[in-house]
């Protein structure tokens, strides 16, 4: 079981909370990804992708919306900042690629919690006291996910 609530002290630490979090992904799981502005989504993602196997630098796919690394399951890592409307998720058509079996990490997801937040883990990403401290909140959405991260 994945814990609800992991702190970390370093981007480290942090990436090392994603590989944590990849050991648990299956064909299919959407992660959204909640945190301010340098909160650390995207090293999160990059410490997800590095424990799926992923040799690929992983940025943040601002200006590209979304980017696809192979793994042990592809990766769709979006970010949905820039994006005003729900449609304008739909049209990214991340559909396609969950239903070939890939898993999507969203940045800026609470812009689509409408579409996938019945089925989701949602991570807070928080800042702690420190520069570097995060606090990382899980919280499952699903029976696919309530089976996998502890309750509060």
């Amino acid at each position: 079981m994945i814990p609800s609530t992991l702190t970390t002290v370093s981007p480290g630490e942090t990436r090392a909370a994603g590989e944590l979090i990849a050991e648990a992904l299956e064909p299919g799981d959407v992660v959204l990804l909640v945190g301010e502005l340098g909160a650390g989504k995207t090293t999160f993602v990059q410490g997800v992708a590095s424990g799926l196997g992923v040799t690929d630098d992983v940025t943040s796919p601002t200006f590209t919306l979304c980017q696809v690394y192979e793994g042990r399951l592809t990766v769709l890592h979006a970010d949905l900042w820039r994006l005003e409307r729900l449609q304008e998720v739909v049209d990214l058509a991340l559909d396609e690629g969950l239903e070939e079996g890939g898993v999507l990490l969203a940045e800026w997801g609470e812009g689509a919690v409408e579409l996938y937040g019945d089925d989701a883990l949602i991570v807070t990403i928080e800042l702690g006291e420190t520069e570097t401290d995060r606090v990382l909140r899980l919280e499952a959405h699903g029976a696919r996910w309530e089976r996998r991260v502890e309750t509060a």
